[in-house]
């Protein structure tokens, strides 16, 4: 059973969650004063026109929470965006131009590119790995090891680089690992209080990191298993044992170096942190000129 690597259309983000998340980075920037050094040095009449613009190549990711930025502070800023989330940008490229008073562009505008600049950077690292495993039927997945708050959005950028999400949270999926067997007394026991436990919507996965692990976990049917920290040849042993009756899922040392060679072994799903913990800003800058009409 092969993860499906079709792309399909990108999730929604929630206007209110983002909105919510928006506000909160805001009023931290803000704090009491408000930006004192717009306000000591632009009159409140003049207005701006402003570009955002790509200084490297990637992928966009966040351009409603960098347009909401703007807007929560002032109704009349007019945003528009010249690309999608999930296009690809060159250097010098033209990314969205922002129209309004000049205080309220100067006070979104750091906001706006921190949320823009970090998750069009999660989303372009995901590609790269997908582009490494384009030619298995593999996919990468992200983990929940995520910037707290920010979960939904690096998820969401996550898809918008051609990669799948793991859980969301621990309410979302059953996922048994090692500690959890211990406490329980062994895999087949962990497994078998799951299934009692969790309805019929709620699927159950198993972390295993021996091949002894697996054979004995496969008796206990989960709906997906985890392969642990094993390395290709092992992985493929496993791919050998499983034979086809459930999706395996290989995790631990992945990595951009790492995962050609684990996704060649016949694995279903890559899951890693490094896509959503280790991804590098992408470069976006604002450029300001004064509105003379």
């Amino acid at each position: 059973m092969a993860a499906n690597k079709q792309t399909a259309h990108l999730p929604a983000l929630s206007q209110l969650q983002i909105d919510k998340a928006v506000q909160a980075a805001l009023l931290e920037d803000l704090g009491l004063a408000g930006d004192v050094t717009s306000d000591a040095t632009i009159p409140a009449s003049v207005r701006a026109i402003a570009h955002m613009n790509s200084r490297e190549e990637g992928l966009i990711s966040g351009l409603a929470l960098a347009k909401s930025a703007f807007r929560q502070l002032d109704g009349k800023i007019k945003f528009k965006s010249y690309v999608n989330d999930g296009d690809r940008i060159k250097p010098g490229q033209k990314i969205a131009r922002i129209e309004g008073r000049a205080r309220s562009v100067l006070g979104g505008e750091r906001v706006a590119l921190n949320y823009l600049c970090h998750l069009s950077g999660i989303a372009t690292y995901t590609s790269k790995f997908a582009e490494r495993i384009a030619h298995t039927k593999a996919v990468v997945c992200c983990t929940r090891k995520t910037i707290p708050g920010l979960r939904a959005f690096e998820k969401y950028a996550v898809k918008c680089g051609g990669g799948s999400n793991h859980r969301y949270g621990l309410d979302d999926a059953i996922l048994i690992k090692d500690n959890h067997i211990a406490v329980a007394g062994g895999v087949r026991e962990a497994i078998e209080s799951a299934r009692a436990f969790a309805g019929h919507l709620i699927k159950i996965e198993v972390e295993v990191d021996t091949l002894d692990q697996l054979k004995e976990a496969l008796k206990a049917k989960p709906d997906v298993v985890m392969l642990d920290n094993m390395g290709p040849e092992q992985l493929k042993l496993g791919v050998e044992i499983v034979a086809g009756l459930i999706p395996i899922e290989a995790s631990g040392n992945v990595n951009i170096d790492t995962i050609k060679a684990i996704a060649e072994s016949g694995v279903d799903m890559i899951s890693t942190s490094k896509i959503t913990m280790s991804a590098p800003t992408l470069d976006i800058g604002l450029d300001i000129k004064i509105d003379q009409a």
